[in-house]
């Protein structure tokens, strides 16, 4: 059944206003999935998106690419090669880590349950089945971290359900923590890595810190959405200068302060916006510079 017409221009309304916020936005089809690639892009020929896991020269005006074709530019959004997109869109989606966001999606009663006795409270938003609990900075997304969770927010999508009710909060370490054990869990016959260097920010790394947990993952979440904001260009030097804001802010610590995880969140959203991993290290590593040495 066609959608009637004012619903299709409510959907690229909701988008506009979203991408006027910084939110990156794209439609979806019918089953709420996002629209296939076009046949320049079918199966990454093209390349893939600057902002995909594998960058590459694609420069398709069409929403291809599912998440990596979510954007703040309403001259995209209203253009003609997104009118046939608009003209069947049954929902909109928008790309969390993109706005420097992540989602807990908690698909059932129990999921919710378990939110509010395990994490802090958050914006929220209701879905068909549970909830999605939105935090202020982004994270590497994973889906089964539990049962009825999932972590949407960097490579991923989540669907647009209004604005919710609540404040949003720093990204809280139980929910990264979630993906972390994820990351650490063992396939068959494989060794777990207990490489020190792979450590997140905690306590436990920064046991010479003067700061607060909040206050450092609240300075951190800022700066990895303006590093994540940067998806056309200039994303290393954003990272670089995100660097050297978190080593000037603990250049009164008498260390270690655990600079070079965080600079590894840093390097991590720099890639994910198209920096060649290399580059973004080399640019985070100048921006922490001499006071990295002292705080690591």
């Amino acid at each position: 059944m066609t959608q009637p017409t004012d619903v299709r221009g409510e959907h690229l309304r909701t988008a506009l206003s979203l991408a006027a916020h910084g939110v990156p936005a794209l439609p979806l089809r019918a089953g709420k999935v996002p629209f296939g690639n076009c046949p320049a892009c079918v199966k990454n020929a093209c390349g893939g998106r600057p902002n995909m896991k594998t960058s590459g020269p694609c420069r398709c005006l069409r929403p291809c690419h599912a998440w990596a074709a979510a954007t703040t530019n309403p001259d995209v959004l209203t253009s003609r090669a997104w009118t046939f997109a608009w003209v069947q869109a049954s929902a909109v989606a928008y790309h969390p880590g993109g706005a420097g966001l992540t989602v807990v999606d908690l698909d059932d009663a129990d999921a919710v349950a378990w939110a509010r006795e395990s994490l802090p409270p958050t914006r929220t938003v209701r879905t068909t089945r549970g909830e999605h609990w939105i935090y202020l900075g982004p994270m590497r997304s994973a889906n089964a971290v539990r049962p009825g969770v999932d972590i949407k927010s960097l490579m991923q999508y989540a669907r647009w359900l209004g604005n919710g009710t609540g404040t949003m909060t720093p990204l809280p370490d139980a929910v990264r923590a979630l993906v972390e054990r994820e990351e650490t869990t063992p396939a068959q016959g494989e060794v777990v890595s207990s490489s020190p260097g792979s450590a997140p920010w905690d306590a436990s790394v920064a046991t010479g810190c003067r700061h607060t947990g909040k206050y450092v993952r609240t300075g951190l979440a800022r700066g990895l959405a303006m590093v994540l904001a940067r998806t056309e260009s200039g994303a290393a030097s954003q990272a670089f200068g995100v660097a050297q804001f978190l080593a000037k802010q603990h250049a009164q610590c008498p260390g270690p302060c655990g600079l070079d995880a965080l600079g590894r969140e840093v390097i991590a959203a720099a890639v994910s916006v198209g920096v060649p991993e290399p580059y973004a290290a080399r640019a985070v590593g100048n921006g922490l510079g001499a006071d990295a040495g002292r705080a690591a």
